[in-house]
């Protein structure tokens, strides 16, 4: 495909951003709107589930999906996954239950693996490394677009209309880059046909399920040294041994391990992991603050994280066209997570007064930061590898950094609900005045911080409260948006030190030139010069 003319690969290219555009709008769609959603169909203790099963199904068909498509082209998995995540947007819009969302949505997360997966890997098919650089900018731009358009139309939704429509709006996008694929995307032939790695591919998801549960329960339904914890981290070690047993002999590896002896290959993964985890502490978090610590509504929400998004989109576009003139990333990295850092810091000071002006100020930092990132890895890993590998690399990179968010989510949604937990625990040891019978009880229910995210419930039970109780009524909701803001800054906090431990790990990456073509000799050549380098 590299020798295409180029208006075709133009083509192409919008098709290909058209279903990424599609399946990036219904993620980030969710993202302010959900917190109205679940005070609708109740389950907040299972929220963080909602994203988590995407991010879990997703890795998984990513991963499968990159081994695949190497073999039987990007097309017809790219269409695949167009039509799963279409069938999963309209189920999750008829969900009664927050279970019934949770298993819809990891419908849509197998559909969402095969597209972002087989996107990225289209660059890579389309264009050498060197020309990537502007591409993996626009294909970043395009999920910074989604995430400007997703956040705000689902506000707007849930503020005006009923929230099932947050995930019917975007499937006529769906439709529309379905039509282009089939038309436009040409069709694979395929000249040696490779047994698919049904083992390999059990025993990962098998380590990730394991891991993602051990991380969700410990500290919160399971003490972190109980029986069963320690029983899904042991399945989780158990798992990866068989799986690295079962990859060594397998024929047609779903992950080739000999990759990971390729040091920018490795680096990059890791760096991806971590600012996956970090990413999402940012993107997961910001709207409980704005509406349940600020007290402000969904399309508030969206309108503010709209400015981060902006200045990711700005900043992505602007880094990979750097990279493709310079043909230098490794710096570009490195200052983007510094920024990340000092904007995450500064976010972890925020407090139940600060002015959504400064709030404004800090995501416009990190969204700086993380537009810097967004071209890099794909192209490192990339540029690494033979082009024959160069599905199950991009995938691989994308199942990192998804096993990143999945663990941060788990992980900081824990970490959320302890802190929470711990400051409500605090604040009704203190001097809280006594409440006549009748009223105490209504009041209980106010300890659940979901309350927050509904103004019109907390309208409905303050009219209901006698007028001397006012007060008291008052106390109990700033006694919560306290907690709440503190538990929220506390994410805030963690995110930072892991954004920090990304901008370590890339101090070790390797930056090699930026190959000229697709051509395997000449990517041979360089995984001897990064071997070589490794040994010397």
């Amino acid at each position: 495909m590299e020798h295409l003319e180029n208006k075709q690969k133009i083509l192409i290219m919008i098709a290909i951003m058209s279903a990424m555009f599609f399946a990036a709008v219904n993620m980030t769609i969710v993202g302010t709107s959900l917190p109205k959603i679940v005070s609708k169909i109740g389950g907040m203790e299972f929220f963080d589930w909602v994203f988590t099963i995407y991010m879990l199904t997703s890795t998984i068909t990513a991963m499968l999906v990159g081994k695949l498509s190497d073999i039987y082209g990007r097309k017809i998995f790219v269409l695949i996954g167009i039509g799963i995540f279409m069938v999963g947007a309209f189920l999750s819009g008829t969900s009664s239950t927050i279970f019934h969302l949770i298993i819809y949505r990891g419908i849509q997360g197998l559909g969402g693996g095969m597209i972002m997966s087989t996107a990225f890997t289209t660059i890579g098919d389309l264009f050498n490394p060197r020309e990537r650089g502007k591409w993996q900018g626009m294909l970043g731009a395009v999920f910074g677009l989604s995430s400007l358009f997703g956040p705000t139309l689902g506000g707007y939704i849930v503020d005006n209309f009923d929230w099932r429509w947050v995930f019917w709006v975007s499937l006529p996008i769906g439709v529309f880059a379905f039509a282009l694929i089939l038309r436009l995307y040409p069709s694979h032939k395929v000249t040696e046909k490779e047994p698919i790695d049904y083992l390999g591919s059990i025993t990962l998801t098998t380590s990730i399920i394991s891991l993602l549960l051990g991380f969700t329960w410990a500290g919160d339904k399971y003490d972190w040294v109980s029986f069963e914890i320690i029983g899904l981290f042991s399945t989780t070690i158990i798992s990866l041994i068989a799986f690295i047993f079962i990859e060594l002999k397998a024929k047609s590896p779903v992950l080739p391990l000999f990759l990971f002896k390729n040091s920018v290959f490795t680096v990059s993964n890791i760096g991806g992991l971590l600012m996956g985890m970090g990413m999402f502490g940012t993107i997961m978090y910001v709207p409980f603050y704005v509406q349940g610590v600020q007290g402000e509504s969904a399309t508030v929400s969206g309108l503010i994280e709209m400015v981060m998004t902006i200045t990711m989109v700005i900043s992505s576009i602007i880094v990979g066209n750097l990279i493709t003139k310079t043909g230098k990333y490794k710096i570009f990295s490195l200052l983007g997570f510094i920024v990340m850092v000092v904007g995450l810091v500064l976010n972890s000071r925020l407090s139940v007064d600060t002015s959504l002006t400064i709030l404004i100020i800090q995501l416009m930092v990190i969204g700086i930061g993380l537009g810097m990132n967004m071209p890099v890895f794909n192209i490192t890993v990339q540029n690494a590898v033979s082009h024959k590998y160069l599905g199950v690399a991009t995938s691989a990179m994308q199942t990192f950094r998804q096993i990143g968010g999945t663990i941060g989510v788990a992980f900081l949604g824990s970490i959320m609900g302890n802190k929470m937990a711990e400051e409500l625990s605090k604040s009704q040891n203190g001097d809280i005045p006594a409440m006549p019978a009748g009223v105490a009880e209504n009041m209980e229910n106010l300890q659940d911080p979901q309350v927050l995210l509904d103004s019109e419930k907390l309208e409905s039970i303050q009219s209901e409260l006698p007028a001397e109780i006012s007060p008291l009524f008052d106390q109990f909701i700033q006694m919560l948006k306290e907690a709440l803001n503190i538990s929220i800054t506390t994410v805030f906090l963690v995110s930072a030190g892991i954004t920090f431990a990304a901008f370590v790990t890339t101090l070790f990456l390797k930056e090699i030139p930026l190959r000229t073509t697709n051509s395997d000799e000449e990517t041979e050549e360089k995984e001897k010069l990064v071997l070589s380098e490794n040994h010397s």
